[in-house]
């Protein structure tokens, strides 16, 4: 799943206080979500070698012939035109948002693959989490809404994962509160 916590949000959260941002020190607990990439980087190799000794067969019937240095080009090409569309999709999955959770500070900042960090910050007694099962554009959209803004959470992720990091923060958040 595209979502690591480095505690589990299920577990005890300390009274407040206990661990302020404003002293610097560490957090109750962070999130780190990414997009779901299916193919890794050795499935990425297997399938342009694949790829490669598929379009090389009938070429190899043309060795010794004009023809093959008229078809060589273009199956070299679509080799090409593969590994780039492949590289494509790796860089749009270098977004990421990490997630962290102090006694008296929230923080979300967004890495995107080719622009720049996006940061949003309130405080954890104020912040709502919604999620629109409909309506957003994507299915159980999951915002935060606080210090005068409202930021979408994880649209990348399965409806299902979306629905989990919801649960988990409103969790951590009531029991947060709980504690103030």
């Amino acid at each position: 799943m595209p979502l690591t916590w480095t505690e589990d949000p299920r577990g005890a959260i300390v009274p407040a206080g206990t661990f302020a941002h404003a002293a610097g020190d560490d957090a109750l607990t962070s999130a780190t979500l990414w997009p779901h990439r299916s193919l890794p980087r050795k499935g990425m190799v297997i399938v342009i070698g694949f790829a490669f000794v598929m379009i090389l067969l009938p070429v190899i019937a043309m060795l010794g012939t004009p023809v093959l240095w008229g078809l060589l080009p273009f199956t070299m090409a679509a080799i090409g035109f593969l590994w780039l569309a492949l590289e494509k999709s790796y860089a749009s999955g270098a977004l990421r948002e990490d997630l962290t959770l102090w006694s008296d500070r929230i923080e979300l900042i967004r890495t995107n693959p080719d622009g720049p960090q996006q940061c949003w910050a309130a405080n954890p007694f104020w912040v709502r989490v919604a999620m629109h099962e409909t309506g957003g554009p994507v299915e159980n959209y999951v915002t935060l809404s606080g210090a005068g803004r409202e930021v979408e959470v994880g649209a990348f992720l399965s409806p299902e994962e979306r629905r989990k990091l919801c649960d988990d923060l409103e969790r951590l958040l009531n029991r947060l509160s709980r504690n103030a």
